[in-house]
């Protein structure tokens, strides 16, 4: 039967290697925090760069749906107004 001494030198060297374990686990987590940090970023990013690219091209088919008819004066301008009327609206739901 081993020795106290044995024993306690065994829980010591069992209990120096779990706080190992414990430090090389808690380097690696800020690694990942890190890194899910920057890839929220380049989320964020992509997200605004999409809903800019869709807004350019909402823009772009309006664009072409205006210049490919052959619709009077008129409905050109009412096309027009009712666009005014919506950005108005948005304008006054930013300022809220």
């Amino acid at each position: 039967m081993s020795s106290v001494a044995d024993q306690l030198n065994s829980v010591l060297q069992k209990t120096a290697r779990i706080i190992e374990l414990c430090n090389a686990l808690q380097e690696e987590n800020d690694l990942l925090k890190q890194e899910n940090q920057s890839i929220k970023v380049a989320l964020d990013h992509s997200k605004n760069k999409n809903a800019d690219l869709d807004e350019k091209l909402r823009v772009l088919k309006l664009a072409k749906s205006i210049e490919g008819t052959s619709e009077k004066t008129l409905d050109i301008k009412q096309k027009i107004n009712d666009f005014v009327r919506e950005i108005d609206k948005c304008v006054v739901l930013l300022k809220k």
